[in-house]
């Protein structure tokens, strides 16, 4: 699998990581399977977090033994509760158990995880520059060899931009806007993050299943909250895949890996046959010129998020009916 240098670190990262939020959930035996294959495969990078459930325990377990080097992310936040990220007592006790759990004595990354959600943690003391006590305790972390690099993991846009451009971090994870048809983090927070040497790392290059596979019929017949012009896009994109014959996932990740500022994408592959299907993709290489104009032309359409859509698809719930509501 091809590698990137992830931005001023000195790690070499293939293009395709492993999502650890699959893991979340599921038993030794099926994270055994999914790592390995991701390993053979050439897959180096795995992503995971404390609020993701089990899945840094299964993931460390999944290591024990593996000779070859690999490149490990978590994150704080979430652990322990309730969370108080102000007090480093409890980041460190939220580090220790991420190491012990993942039966390493050093992590490559430890990220803030979502610093950017709303009513979330409140993280730092200065948003101009970033400080507080999470980037104190981060930087002794890093003096204690305890962690490599630093980053931020986090889905906003603008809020994301902006503790990059005033903040130090080595790293950038960010997820939900920067795909196929939502690209605002690729208009934005990706450059400012490349501004400062940062690694990048994408998220969520399906959109939260917008892009995991076709809704053909709720397309032709929508709910009541889907745009106009979001239902125009679609059509007109399922029309492109059936031209060019080509998977609607497949295009998503060969599009984002299109983009010579992203390092590596995470894949939330839940089988071995999807592990496979995505680094067949990414080794596909990026699209074709003509194919990446003629989805520029589409994500003109809608280029930013019309106000009844969440992150999430929701196109096969019947029940959603807008933020927030439900039938």
């Amino acid at each position: 699998m091809e590698r990137r240098r992830l931005g001023k670190t000195d790690l070499e990262v293939g293009i395709v990581g492993f999502g650890g939020l699959v893991a979340a959930g599921r038993s030794q035996r099926e994270v055994d399977e999914l790592v390995g294959a991701a390993l053979d495969a050439g897959v180096n990078y795995f992503d995971t977090a404390p609020s993701y459930a089990n899945s840094e325990e299964v993931i460390g377990r999944a290591m024990v033994g593996v000779d070859r080097p690999y490149v490990i992310s978590t994150k704080i936040g979430g652990y322990p509760e309730p969370f108080d990220p102000r007090n480093k007592k409890q980041l460190r006790i939220s580090l220790e158990r991420s190491l012990k759990l993942l039966r390493r004595e050093q992590v490559d990354i430890l990220m803030i995880h979502e610093p950017d959600r709303p009513g979330h943690y409140d993280w730092f003391d200065s948003w101009d520059p970033v400080t507080g006590p999470v980037c104190e305790f981060l930087q002794e972390c890093k003096e204690e060899g305890l962690i490599r690099y630093t980053g931020l993991g986090g889905t906003t846009v603008h809020e994301m931009a902006h503790m990059v451009r005033h903040g130090d971090f080595d790293v950038l994870l960010t997820a939900f806007n920067s795909s196929l048809l939502w690209r605002e983090s690729m208009e934005f927070t990706i450059p400012a993050a490349r501004e400062r040497g940062m690694g990048i790392v994408s998220g969520s290059p399906l959109q939260q299943g917008w892009l995991s596979r076709r809704y053909e019929d709720q397309v032709r017949n929508p709910p009541p909250w889907l745009s106009p012009a979001r239902r125009e896009q679609l059509t007109r994109l399922y029309a492109l895949l059936d031209e060019i014959d080509m998977p609607i996932a497949e295009v998503s990740l060969r599009f984002v890996l299109s983009n010579p500022q992203i390092d590596t994408v995470l894949m939330g592959a839940r089988s071995v046959d999807e592990v496979e299907k995505n680094v067949a993709a990414a080794e596909a290489g990026p699209l074709p010129r003509r194919i990446r104009k003629e989805l520029d032309e589409l994500y003109d359409m809608v280029p930013f998020r019309p106000c009844e859509e969440t992150m999430s698809c929701a196109l096969a719930n019947a029940r959603y009916r807008g933020p927030g509501r439900l039938r």
